[in-house]
């Protein structure tokens, strides 16, 4: 996910305060995993330094002044851009399950073992997702799909690796 441009997207409804940004931005993207306030501010400080944003004048507020942030013409087209490109469908063709498996064969380690472990993980994290669905809202519910159907292709490549690790344990001693 990208910040700058998560945090552009959200300029482009209307000018914001990072804080709000922040809160947005954690509402909706940092489920699980919160923005930190410095990489806000150090995120929009380089927005402004590349004309993606203007700041405005400081406002006073409740504890320090307040900056409004402003997207610029050049950010918006930036945004739209970007949601009018597609995602890469297959970004990491060689991901840390594989790794570690093949790791694992050419240590002389129970790769099976890992497959085991990392399905019961998988399980786990997918009862927690389904807990979720089940009692939060929507954008809760299509996040834990979106994570769940993630993870059930996980299971299947799993299933389908144990049934292989023979053919590659063979490959990778070679």
């Amino acid at each position: 996910m990208s910040v700058s441009l998560t945090l552009l997207g959200l300029l482009d409804r209307q000018p914001s305060h990072g804080y709000d940004l922040k809160r947005d931005y954690d509402t909706y993207f940092g489920r699980g995993k919160p923005l930190p306030f410095g990489q806000v501010y150090s995120t929009l400080g380089r927005l402004a330094r590349d004309g993606k944003v203007v700041i405005g004048e400081a406002e006073p507020g409740a504890g320090p002044d307040r900056k409004r942030y402003v997207i610029t013409e050049q950010g918006a087209t930036e945004v739209q851009e970007w949601l009018s490109e597609p995602v890469e469908p297959e970004p990491h063709l060689q991901t840390v399950l594989f790794a570690k498996v093949v790791l694992a064969l050419m240590l002389g380690r129970s790769a099976e073992q890992y497959l085991d472990t990392q399905r019961a993980a998988h399980l786990r994290r997918m009862r927690e997702l389904t807990e979720t669905r089940r009692s939060g809202g929507v954008v809760d519910a299509l996040l834990a799909d979106h994570g769940l159907f993630h993870l059930e292709a996980d299971l299947r490549w799993i299933d389908l690796t144990a049934a292989r690790l023979n053919a590659l344990a063979e490959m990778v001693k070679s």
